[in-house]
């Protein structure tokens, strides 16, 4: 299954509760942060919460 490279570019403070939490459960903690998640359809709502904070590109 594809993976999705994901880096935090922006900071989560003063966003909405939601927007942080969603950072916080991708595992992203402060600016500059990458993590590498699986291609699902749980993670892209996510990311779809939060597209102005992330940047993400595909693995192999």
């Amino acid at each position: 299954m594809a993976q999705l490279k994901v880096r935090q570019t922006r900071s989560g403070i003063g966003r909405k509760q939601n927007q942080r939490e969603t950072l916080r459960t991708l595992g992203l903690k402060r600016i500059g942060d990458v993590v590498v998640k699986e291609d699902r359809p749980e993670i892209r709502g996510m990311l779809a919460t939060v597209p102005h904070l992330v940047a993400v590109e595909e693995v192999d």
